[in-house]
């Protein structure tokens, strides 16, 4: 991962509301959650709530699907685990036992 596409993620979750519907389309799984619900849980308006998953959208951290009148997101898991093996083995590779510690962590 190059270091502008970390900083965006990371930019893009660097913010209470944002980090908070991340969080609850992680805890939702694959299938999801719908836009109003999502605007619901985080007693946000639609609008608000569309404006701040558009930015998440943009940082390619969730991914949105249309059904009918209603849109779908859900998380991009595969890239909040490229952002976190960016963090954690590129800063800590001159370190092999704590690339290990945290390969241990994961496996467990």
């Amino acid at each position: 991962m190059e270091q502008n596409i970390a900083i965006k993620m990371l930019s893009a979750i660097a913010h209470e509301g944002r980090l908070s519907l991340v969080r609850r389309l992680i805890q939702a799984g694959p299938q999801g959650m719908p836009a109003g619900d999502l605007a619901r849980f985080a007693q946000i308006g639609p609008t608000t709530a569309s404006a701040q998953l558009l930015i998440l959208t943009n940082a390619n951290l969730v991914k949105s699907t249309r059904n009918g009148r209603e849109v779908i997101y859900c998380a991009c898991y595969d890239r909040f685990s490229e952002l976190v093996q960016f963090l954690m083995h590129d800063c800590c590779a001159k370190r092999p036992e704590i690339v290990q510690l945290l390969d241990d962590e994961i496996s467990a």
